[in-house]
């Protein structure tokens, strides 16, 4: 028999959700239908300084339009003390939680090698990998043992291939996949999984009319991935059907040929 809502009664911090068009508010919105409460973190400084701006209806028009009273918190993840802080909300806004995915990442001022200085690798790492390493500890320490805990990261393809232009970002990200079986084997005994999505090329407004016609010609689909792509499994991932899998990279890429 099939559970239509399959996390009723459980609590989710979901981070970077600031744009409709981005994956973070695809996981949400997967996570309220499956009966989720779900708590979002949310930098708009961060995409307003991009070339893809920040979103025009604003932060609280997101939360509102997952469900109405959606609570959210602005905060800088490159802030040593902001995960811990972030969790505290989420734990008092919600009374628990169960389902923590950080989506959250720092985009743009990276280069090649050659055009790299500690100061760009240093904002990557911090927001990227130190924050992520620092939220799943804080929700470890919150987490009161129930059955359901559930950490999901995101990565990008840097193990699948070439980011050269991208170094500061692929490493950081590389990171993050990289210390996921540590993560899951130190939480395997509390029944918290902790896994890994890469969701491949994902058209969430960043990429160029060009880009866009250039990479889609890789996918068999020909069609670059949609937020909603990689959602699904980050949402299957929450549920009491992937308590078996933890520990795990998993790549959404829907045949993406590099």
């Amino acid at each position: 028999m099939v559970d239509d809502l399959p996390l009723a009664g459980r609590g989710a911090l979901v981070t970077g959700v600031s744009r409709r068009a981005g994956i973070g508010y695809a996981v949400a919105r997967r996570l309220v239908g499956l009966g989720a409460r779900v708590f979002l973190q949310h930098h708009v400084a961060h995409d307003a300084d991009q070339p893809w701006g920040a979103d025009p209806d604003g932060s609280a028009a997101l939360a509102d339009g997952l469900a109405p009273g959606t609570p959210h918190l602005g905060v800088d993840l490159a802030d040593p003390d902001a995960p811990h802080r972030l969790v505290d909300a989420a734990c008092a806004a919600l009374g628990h939680l169960d389902i923590l995915v950080c989506n959250h990442a720092r985009s743009g001022g990276d280069g090649p090698l050659g055009a790299l200085d500690a100061a760009m690798l240093d904002a990557h790492w911090t927001v990227n990998t130190r924050s992520s390493i620092l939220l799943v500890q804080a929700f470890a320490d919150r987490h009161d043992g129930r059955p359901g805990g559930r950490v999901v990261l995101l990565t990008s393809g840097q193990d699948r291939g070439p980011m050269p232009d991208e170094i500061a970002y692929a490493a950081s990200k590389g990171a993050l996949a990289s210390i996921t079986p540590s993560l899951a084997d130190h939480l395997a005994d509390r029944a918290i999984t902790v896994n890994a999505v890469n969701p491949g090329p994902v058209d969430t407004g960043y990429a160029s009319p060009a880009d866009l016609d250039r990479v889609r010609h890789r996918f068999p689909t020909g069609r670059w991935g949609r937020p909603d792509d990689p959602a699904r499994l980050i949402a299957w991932l929450t549920t009491d059907d992937a308590e078996w899998v933890t520990g795990q990279v998993l790549h959404s890429e829907g045949g993406f040929r590099r």
